[in-house]
Formats: C-alpha cells, sequence, structure tokens
C-alpha cells in the first residue's frame, strides 16, 4: 500500500523552513552544518572508545566544553577543531570552500 502523506526530506524542509537562499532557510542550513559537526566528533570520539574528559585531556581543554560542541550548544573556532581532531583524535581536518 501506498502512504501519500509521505513526504521527501526536501519537501519537508522547503515547506518548513523555505526555499534555498531564503533568510530562514539560510538559518536553518547554518543551524543543521553546527549540528552535523557535533554528531561527527561524537560519534569519532566514540568510534575511539574514548570519554569526553578523555578527548578533552588530549586537547588540552575541558570536559564542558567537548559536551557543549557535541551537543550543539557552543560554536567551535577553526584552531579548536583542529587541536580536537588532530591532538584529541588522531585524525585530519578537511575543510572546504564552496561557491
Amino acid at each position: 500500500m501506498k502512504n501519500n502523506n509521505m513526504k521527501s526530506l526536501d519537501k519537508f524542509v522547503d515547506e518548513q523552513f523555505g526555499q534555498k537562499g531564503t533568510s530562514k532557510r539560510d538559518k536553518f542550513e547554518k543551524g543543521f552544518e553546527t549540528f552535523k559537526l557535533g554528531v561527527m566528533i561524537q560519534q569519532a570520539r566514540l568510534n575511539k572508545g574514548m570519554t569526553q574528559e578523555q578527548l578533552a585531556e588530549k586537547c588540552g581543554t575541558n570536559k564542558g566544553y567537548i559536551s557543549k560542541i557535541e551537543n550543539n550548544l557552543k560554536e567551535v573556532r577553526i584552531s579548536t577543531l583542529q587541536k580536537i581532531v588532530e591532538l584529541g583524535l588522531g585524525g585530519h581536518l578537511e575543510l572546504s570552500i564552496r561557491v
């Protein structure tokens, strides 16, 4: 049976936050990118079997700061993000710019 009430995620986002380029949509997408970054850090930390405290110690910050980044309560500077990824997680940070 086909459910006619089903929508694609793209259509749902368009309806809830407007078309790309609108102020409301831009705000949503910026927030989503910040949220996504926190989730990526958390997943990498968990994959390494580390606690927030262990990660914080390795990169020279505190557990509360790591928690705030992972839970999208704090924006992170690129220099700090680099320390978290490289010193804390033993990874490599790659950035890209799309225009």
